[in-house]
C-alpha cells in the first residue's frame, strides 16, 4: 500500500499516475517494471509492485514510450513537493509566545500552530535582522554574504551569493515576498533580482526609516496605509501594515493555487519592531497591566500578527492545500520590548551574542509528514535553505552547493516521536558586527573579538567586550552620522585586549548563562577561540561591503519621487 503519511493530494496524484502507468504497461506488453526501478522515480513512494523485468529487444513502440515514462517520473517527483508558507517576524523574542510561558501575552493561533509542528527548541539565528535574513536565503553565515550591519551598505547581500529562491524558481516554484526585505534597496539588490517573482515590500529595515546611503524607505512612510513597492511600482495602501502584508500574500496564494503552481510565500512582517505603533484596539488589550506604553503596543502588535497567522492558515484550509503546504514560523533575532516581562530564562536580548540575543522560535508544520514534537538538536538559520531544497527535491546550483554551510533538518523533521536520529555535534558562530556604528572607514579587525560567540551543543564561549566605537557626542539624530571626537582603537594591542573578556557557559546545565566556567575548562576555551580565529579568517575576504560608497540619496526616495512626481 502507499504510505499513509503522505498528504491526500500526493496520494491522489500517485494513484492516478499509477493507473496510467499500468495501462501503458498493459498496452505495450513487453515492459516489466521492477520495484527498484519504480522507486528510482520517487524513492519516497511505497508499493511500486513486486514484478521485475526489463526492456526486451528494440521495439520501436517502447522507444516512443520512453519519453512518456520520463515525464511521468518528473510529475511523480513534482507531486511530492509541498507549497511553502514562511512567516518571519521582526524583533519578536523566543519568550513572546504564550505557549512558551509568557504570563501576559496571549497568542492562541501561534500556540495552536506550535502544537501541530515540529519545534526546534535550540534554534540559533543572528543577533540582528538583516544578518539573519541573508543566512536564511543562502545557507551560510551572514559575514560571508557581506552583511555585517543593518545600514551603511553593510546590509546588502553580496551579488555573488546564490539564493534559495533562485533555486526554487528554476525548479518550477513561484516565489513571493511580502513585507520586509532589508538586504539592499538599490535596484540590483532588490528581491526581484534575487529569486522572487512577486514583490510587495517596504524599504530599509523598517517602515519610514532612512539612513545615509542606500538604506531608506519612502519618505514619511507610516504603519497605517504605508506606501509599498509592488513589482516595481509604488502603491498606497489603506490598512495597518501587518494586515496589508498578510492580505496581499493571501491574494497571491489564491492565484497560485488556482493556477496549480507550487509556491513559496515569504511573509516577513516589520512588526513588532519599533516604533511600537499597534492598532489602538490591539494595544488596549494590554492596558492597565503595568507594562508601559511601549510594551502595551509591542504586545498589541504581536496580537495582530497572531490574528493574521490564524487567518492565513484558515485560508490554506479553505483552499484545500493545508495538507500540502509546509508552514514555517520564525523570529529573526532576540527579544526587545517584551524581554522585561518574560525572556524564557535567558540572558540578554537583541543585539547580543548571549542566548537571549540569538535563540529563536522555529515551528515547522507539514500535516501527515511531520509529527509534532520538541527537537533539542542544535539547529540554525543556515539550515533553512538546505532543508527546503532537500524537502522539495530541488537541485542546487554549483554556487549554492559550494556556499552552503548548514545541514538539512529533514531527518529530524520526518523522524517518529522518540526515534533517535544521528546528529553530530557542530560549531556555530555569532557576531554582532556593527563596528564603527554610524561611521565608515573603521577596520573590521577592531571588532574581531567584540560581541562574538562560538557554540557547540554543550558549550557557549562568549566575548562580552563592548564593540569598539569612535568617541561620540551624545544626542546624535537618528539616521545622521554623529560627530567623532576620537578615532576608534586600531592597534593589535587594543584588539587582543578583548580576549580577556571571554566567558564560557555549560548550556547543558546553565542555559541562562549565569556561571562562567572558563577557568575550569581552559582547554575548551583554547579550542573554541582557535575555531573562532579560523572562522574569522574565512570571513574577512568576503566582507565585500566594508567602507564602500553609497548613493547620495536613498534609491527608494529617488524612485518614489520619479513615480509620484514628489
Amino acid at each position: 500500500m502507499i504510505a499513509k503519511n503522505y498528504p491526500p493530494l500526493i496520494i491522489r496524484k500517485y494513484l492516478y499516475l499509477k493507473t496510467v502507468l499500468g495501462q501503458l504497461i498493459q498496452t505495450r506488453g513487453q515492459l516489466g517494471v521492477s520495484r527498484r526501478g519504480c522507486s528510482s522515480m520517487n524513492p519516497h513512494l511505497a508499493d511500486c509492485g513486486e514484478t521485475t523485468g526489463h526492456y526486451q529487444g528494440h521495439n520501436p513502440i517502447m522507444r516512443l514510450s520512453t519519453p512518456l515514462f520520463a515525464l511521468l517520473a518528473v510529475v511523480l517527483s513534482a507531486a511530492d513537493r509541498p507549497n511553502i508558507l514562511f512567516i518571519l517576524t521582526d524583533d519578536q523574542g523566543y519568550g513572546d509566545v504564550s505557549a512558551h510561558g509568557n504570563p501576559i501575552l496571549k497568542t492562541p493561533n501561534l500556540d495552536k500552530l506550535r502544537g501541530e509542528s515540529v519545534r526546534f527548541t535550540d534554534f540559533q539565528v543572528s543577533p540582528t535582522c538583516a544578518p539573519t535574513r541573508s543566512a536564511l536565503l543562502t545557507g551560510r553565515h551572514e559575514f560571508k554574504n557581506g552583511v555585517t550591519h543593518t545600514i551603511l551598505e553593510r546590509e546588502r547581500m553580496a551579488l555573488g551569493a546564490a539564493t534559495l529562491t533562485e533555486q526554487l524558481q528554476k525548479a518550477g516554484y513561484r516565489t513571493g515576498i511580502f513585507g520586509k526585505w532589508h538586504l539592499g534597496d538599490e535596484a540590483e539588490y532588490q528581491p526581484n533580482k534575487r529569486g522572487f517573482d512577486e514583490v510587495f515590500i517596504h524599504g530599509a529595515g523598517g517602515i519610514g526609516q532612512s539612513y545615509p546611503g542606500s538604506c531608506g524607505d519612502v519618505p514619511g512612510n507610516s504603519y497605517y496605509g504605508p506606501t509599498i513597492l509592488h513589482n516595481g511600482r509604488f502603491v498606497k495602501t489603506s490598512g495597518y501594515c501587518t494586515d496589508e502584508f498578510f492580505a496581499q500574500a493571501t491574494k497571491w496564494i489564491e492565484g497560485e493555487v488556482a493556477a496549480k503552481r507550487p509556491f513559496l510565500a515569504w511573509v516577513a512582517t516589520n512588526a513588532p519592531h519599533s516604533p511600537y505603533n499597534a492598532r489602538p484596539e490591539d494595544a488596549a488589550l494590554y492596558e492597565g497591566k503595568g507594562l508601559g506604553k511601549d510594551t502595551e503596543n509591542f504586545f498589541g502588535m504581536l496580537h495582530n500578527i497572531d490574528q493574521n497567522v490564524g487567518k492565513i492558515l484558515a485560508k490554506l484550509e479553505a483552499l484545500g492545500v493545508a495538507q500540502d503546504t509546509l508552514v514555517v514560523f520564525m523570529n529573526d533575532n532576540g527579544g526587545t520590548a517584551g524581554v522585561k516581562v518574560f525572556n524564557a530564562g535567558m540572558r540578554a536580548a537583541k543585539g547580543s551574542p548571549y542566548m537571549g540575543g540569538i535563540r529563536a522560535i522555529s515551528f515547522w508544520r507539514l500535516p501527515g509528514r511531520f509529527q509534532p514534537a520538541d527537537v533539542k538538536a542544535l539547529s540554525a538559520h543556515v539550515d533553512f535553505a538546505p532543508t527546503i531544497l532537500d524537502l522539495t527535491g530541488t537541485t542546487a546550483s554549483a554556487t549554492m552547493q559550494a556556499q552552503m554551510e548548514g545541514r538539512s533538518l529533514l531527518p529530524l523533521l520526518t523522524a517518529k516521536v522518540g526515534q533517535d536520529v544521528a546528529w553530530p555535534d557542530r560549531t556555530l558562530f555569532t557576531h554582532v558586527g556593527r563596528w564603527g556604528n554610524m561611521l565608515k572607514g573603521v577596520d573590521p579587525e577592531v571588532g574581531k573579538y567584540a560581541q562574538t560567540s562560538v557554540r557547540t551543543a554543550r558549550w557557549h564561549l562568549v566575548s562580552a567586550a563592548p564593540i569598539p566605537q569612535p568617541g561620540q557626542k551624545a544626542g546624535g539624530k537618528k539616521g545622521k552620522s554623529p560627530k567623532s571626537v576620537a578615532p576608534a582603537p586600531q592597534s593589535p594591542a587594543d584588539i587582543k585586549q578583548a580576549q580577556a573578556n571571554w566567558q564560557l557557559f555549560d548550556l547543558s546545565v546553565d542555559y541562562g548563562e549565569t556561571t562562567d566556567v572558563a577557568a575550569e575548562h581552559p582547554e575548551v576555551v583554547k579550542d573554541l577561540i582557535a575555531k573562532h580565529d579560523a572562522w574569522w579568517k574565512e570571513c574577512r575576504p568576503l566582507m565585500v561591503n566594508e567602507n564602500v560608497a553609497g548613493p547620495a540619496e536613498n534609491p527608494f526616495k529617488v524612485l518614489y519621487r520619479e513615480q509620484m512626481r514628489k
